[in-house]
């Protein structure tokens, strides 16, 4: 009976916090291993430009990120002007696009007699415009575009904050005379701290291990070097050494976030009531302005790659008849629902574990396991597979099974295992950013009343959560629909994605029919946000 009522929530989550750290375990021993002549080559030659474009890379990300992220949120949540209401939503089809992919429209719009130069050569004629066209290459190339594919991280979690934000903040900033720029400065801004910091954090762990933008833009970063010690120089050891500096980076970045927020609270108090906030009708130049704004930035992160990808396929129609739609869509949408509940669910459960127990270790034990976002698909697929070679070999055989290497390798299980490592930080992230909503008061009164911490969670946490979990499920689907070397090493042998097609058309230098799978992902995607935006992003008033 102990065991029931006391222990079974602490007991959970440290289990699934356990299985989401054993690669990430694997990378911190693996730092003590020995390592090929390749860690004293690049010690003494690129490690300092890897370092130095890995953290220009990110900085640059992030304040580009935090400034479209919370401006457009802000824009949309506290005001109307024309299509305020279309650009709620629209703003979210920047997720459809992978970076590698506004990488290639990038490149192919301004680089030498590419698409710009066709269409000023059609517009006025002949002449030399390839002077005058700007080239968007290197780390100015990859920061604009993993900021424009990675920003509506941060814009849907600041939103999902700026909707649960009273008209009283706001009355207060009127009352203490405050400007409409000071007020969001000074009250409305750190009030959705934590959603803010969230989506950050997972935009400077998404940066951190993007391999195809940076690859495409030959920038030399720690993820190439991961990439580069393990398939060229077959040195997985060293691989993981660089993968144990990116967590350590990352570690530091959630200490010192922590420590800054101290015991700040972002909750909103219940004294007073609940007032619902009254968007303000813009009109004249302001209207104009935030509309242009708003457009500006649809347009970038989303009609600009998709009009790219569009114009390839039907320059190249041929390229259609080449892929089988049918079998790509089906096999992608399995793998997105089938991942995102299982990430959901126990994502969901954890976090609950996690509030009720207050185990200090429990709470490091899940700092540890959320930072598996930090590290590239390919090494935590690599440690998957060492790991359960280990396991095989040592134990199942030990104990006298039949051999499990079919069952986790090569297989939709293992395939799902791994997305689970991989997107845990981004389930646990945003239910947490929810949890955060809710004061620990609401569940002292709910044990006053003789609620018992099942009923709680199930009756009062789940359905105040409910749109931070419909959040969370549209992230998981993208990042799933978008993830390429975790399901090119560990799918089923004959099972594609469109992600994995791209790769395949890229990797043999034929661009233009990666256009093809590279739009029926956006659309596909574009399709998924479309079909539930208006369950997300629905505002309060009717």
């Amino acid at each position: 009976m102990y065991f029931n009522k006391i222990n079974i929530w602490f007991l959970f989550s440290l289990l699934v916090s356990i299985f989401v750290a054993i690669p990430i375990v694997t990378v911190f021993t693996s730092f003590f291993e020995d390592t090929s002549n390749y860690y004293q080559i690049l010690k003494d030659t690129f490690l300092f430009e890897y370092i130095f474009n890995s953290l220009i890379l990110l900085v640059g990300v992030l304040v580009l990120t935090f400034f479209i992220g919370t401006s457009t949120a802000y824009l949309v949540s506290f005001y109307k002007f024309p299509l305020s209401n279309f650009f709620k939503w629209a703003l979210i089809l920047s997720f459809a696009v992978p970076p590698y992919i506004y990488a290639y429209s990038l490149t192919a719009f301004f680089e030498n007699y590419g698409t710009l130069y066709s269409i000023l050569k059609n517009v006025f004629g002949e002449a030399n415009y390839n002077k005058n066209i700007p080239k968007f290459d290197g780390l100015i190339g990859a920061v604009l575009s993993l900021s424009f594919s990675l920003f509506a991280y941060v814009y849907i979690l600041s939103r999902a904050s700026f909707q649960y934000q009273s008209q009283n903040l706001i009355d207060l900033g009127r009352n203490l005379g405050f400007s409409k720029m000071k007020s969001f400065y000074s009250l409305i801004l750190p009030a959705a701290r934590p959603a803010i910091v969230a989506g950050l954090s997972l935009v400077a762990m998404e940066t951190l291990a993007e391999f195809g933008a940076v690859d495409f833009f030959s920038i030399n970063t720690l993820t190439t070097g991961i990439y580069n010690s393990w398939i060229t120089f077959d040195d997985l050891a060293f691989s993981n050494r660089i993968s144990f500096f990116l967590l350590l980076f990352i570690f530091a970045v959630f200490i010192l976030e922590n420590l800054s927020r101290k015991k700040a609270r972002y909750h909103s108090s219940t004294k007073g009531g609940f007032k619902q906030k009254e968007k303000i009708q813009l009109s004249g130049a302001k209207a104009f302005y935030a509309f242009s704004f708003c457009f500006v930035v649809f347009f970038l992160s989303f009609l600009f790659p998709l009009s790219q990808m569009l114009y390839w396929t039907l320059k190249f129609p041929e390229n259609l008849f080449d892929i089988p739609v049918i079998t790509l869509t089906l096999n992608t949408l399995y793998l997105v629902l089938l991942s995102s509940l299982v990430l959901i669910t126990f994502s969901l459960i954890s976090n609950y574990g996690n509030r009720v127990s207050k185990n200090k270790t429990l709470n490091a034990l899940s700092t540890l396991s959320i930072s598996g976002y930090a590290i590239p698909g390919v090494i935590l697929a690599v440690a998957f597979i060492t790991f359960i070679a280990w396991f095989d070999d040592n134990v199942v055989k030990a104990l006298g099974f039949l051999s499990v290497k079919k069952i986790f390798i090569g297989s939709i299980l293992g395939l799902v295992l791994v997305y689970f490592i991989r997107f845990y930080s981004l389930a646990f992230n945003g239910i947490k950013s929810g949890y955060e909503k809710i004061n620990i008061s609401v569940d002292e009164s709910s044990y006053l009343l003789g609620y018992s911490k099942k009923k709680t969670f199930m009756n009062i946490h789940i359905p105040f959560l409910r749109k931070s979990l419909l959040f969370v499920g549209i992230l998981i689907s993208l990042e799933i629909i978008r993830e390429l070397p975790i399901t090119l090493i560990l799918r089923p042998f004959n099972f594609e994605t469109f992600a994995t097609t791209a790769y395949i058309s890229a990797s043999e230098d034929l661009l233009e029919a990666a256009a093809v799978p590279s739009l029926f992902l956006i659309l596909i995607a574009s399709f998924f946000i479309m079909l539930t935006s208006k369950y997300i992003l629905r505002d309060n008033e009717q």
